[in-house]
């Protein structure tokens, strides 16, 4: 299963690298693709992967989850 996320504060490669990290650490998540241009982080997921934990996971990284499809 996969998940768009859309992330608001990320301006640079660092910004990405963080927003990956804390993304891989969920448990459940097989992959991460992180797109600064477009501001979104997409998720491959093996079990289902609680948006409150998603949320929480990027505002601890310092970033804004504005929408999760």
């Amino acid at each position: 299963m996969e998940k768009k996320i859309l992330v608001e504060g990320m301006s640079c490669g660092h910004c990405v690298n963080h927003v990956k990290e804390a993304l891989s650490e969920l448990n459940g998540v097989t992959s991460v693709t992180v797109d600064l241009d477009a501001k979104t982080a997409i998720i491959e997921v093996s079990v289902d992967v609680n948006d409150e934990d998603i949320k929480f996971a990027i505002d601890d990284a310092g970033y804004e989850v504005v929408g999760i499809e």
